[in-house]
């Protein structure tokens, strides 16, 4: 859970790296959340898209927190543009987000598999 927190401590934080973890685990709660929010709401009788107020609410730290992945695989965050390319930027940006990050320090910042130990 820790992870969860501790992007949405740096919501705005658009510089340094994250690791694989930290995104993959942020993006898995972020998932559960809506899912668990969309259900309680559908069980209630409400309309489930109310839901989307959550991704509004996440929008910015998933932003932040998928720009910092890129930089840890040394990309800059303009490679971010590529989520308006339809099914090609979305599998291109996957790819990105899969691999791991750079060893040691690169153009934007400390390794953070260095930082944590």
């Amino acid at each position: 859970m820790h992870w969860y927190i501790d992007v949405l401590r740096q919501y705005a934080e658009f510089t340094g790296r994250a690791r694989r973890q930290e995104y993959w685990m942020f993006t898995l709660i972020n998932v559960l959340v809506f899912f668990v929010l969309a259900g309680v709401f559908s069980a209630l009788g409400l309309d489930p898209n109310i839901a989307g107020i959550y991704i509004l609410a996440v929008l910015l730290p998933s932003i932040a927190v998928t720009v910092r992945r890129l930089h840890d695989t040394n990309r800059s965050a303009w490679w971010l543009l590529l989520f308006f390319v339809p099914v090609i930027g979305d599998i291109v940006l996957f790819v990105f987000t899969v691999f791991n990050g750079n060893q040691g320090e690169n153009d934007y910042g400390a390794d953070p598999k260095e930082v944590a130990s």
